[in-house]
Protein backbone atom coordinates (compact mmCIF):
# COMPACT_ATOMS: atom_id res chain seq x y z
CA UNK A 1 0.00 0.00 0.00
CA UNK A 2 2.95 2.30 0.56
CA UNK A 3 4.17 2.17 -3.05
CA UNK A 4 1.02 3.73 -4.62
CA UNK A 5 1.01 6.46 -1.97
CA UNK A 6 4.68 7.23 -2.63
CA UNK A 7 4.05 7.37 -6.38
CA UNK A 8 1.10 9.71 -5.81
CA UNK A 9 3.24 11.89 -3.50
CA UNK A 10 6.03 12.13 -6.07
CA UNK A 11 3.45 13.19 -8.65
CA UNK A 12 2.10 15.84 -6.27
CA UNK A 13 5.59 17.19 -5.59
CA UNK A 14 6.35 17.30 -9.32
CA UNK A 15 3.10 19.16 -9.93
CA UNK A 16 3.87 21.63 -7.15
CA UNK A 17 7.33 22.30 -8.62
CA UNK A 18 5.72 22.87 -12.02
CA UNK A 19 3.25 25.34 -10.47
CA UNK A 20 6.06 27.17 -8.68
CA UNK A 21 8.09 27.40 -11.88
CA UNK A 22 5.08 28.89 -13.67
CA UNK A 23 4.66 31.32 -10.78
CA UNK A 24 8.23 32.54 -11.20
CA UNK A 25 7.83 32.86 -14.97
CA UNK A 26 4.54 34.77 -14.77
CA UNK A 27 5.32 36.57 -11.49
CA UNK A 28 2.01 35.41 -9.97
CA UNK A 29 1.67 34.95 -6.25
CA UNK A 30 -1.42 32.75 -6.54
CA UNK A 31 0.46 30.02 -8.43
CA UNK A 32 3.24 30.08 -5.83
CA UNK A 33 0.64 29.70 -3.10
CA UNK A 34 -1.02 26.84 -4.98
CA UNK A 35 2.32 25.07 -5.42
CA UNK A 36 3.09 25.46 -1.72
CA UNK A 37 -0.30 24.07 -0.75
CA UNK A 38 0.11 21.06 -3.06
CA UNK A 39 3.56 20.32 -1.59
CA UNK A 40 2.16 20.69 1.93
CA UNK A 41 -0.68 18.29 1.15
CA UNK A 42 1.82 15.70 -0.14
CA UNK A 43 3.79 15.92 3.10
CA UNK A 44 0.63 15.80 5.20
CA UNK A 45 -0.57 12.69 3.36
CA UNK A 46 2.66 10.86 4.25
CA UNK A 47 2.42 11.95 7.89
CA UNK A 48 -1.19 10.76 8.13
CA UNK A 49 -0.30 7.45 6.47
CA UNK A 50 2.48 6.70 8.95
CA UNK A 51 0.43 7.82 11.96
CA UNK A 52 -2.54 5.69 10.89
CA UNK A 53 -0.26 2.74 10.17
CA UNK A 54 1.30 2.93 13.62
CA UNK A 55 -2.11 3.30 15.24
CA UNK A 56 -3.57 0.30 13.41
CA UNK A 57 -0.49 -1.78 14.29
CA UNK A 58 -0.84 -0.81 17.96
CA UNK A 59 -4.57 -1.56 18.06
CA UNK A 60 -4.27 -4.98 16.39
CA UNK A 61 -1.53 -6.30 18.69
CA UNK A 62 -2.66 -9.08 21.00
CA UNK A 63 -2.86 -8.17 24.66
CA UNK A 64 0.00 -9.44 26.77
CA UNK A 65 -0.76 -10.63 30.29
CA UNK A 66 0.91 -8.79 33.14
Amino acid sequence: MLIPILIFDVALVAWSLHLMQQALDRKEFSLMLAGSLVALSAAAMLVVYFLASNCITYLTQPLTPI
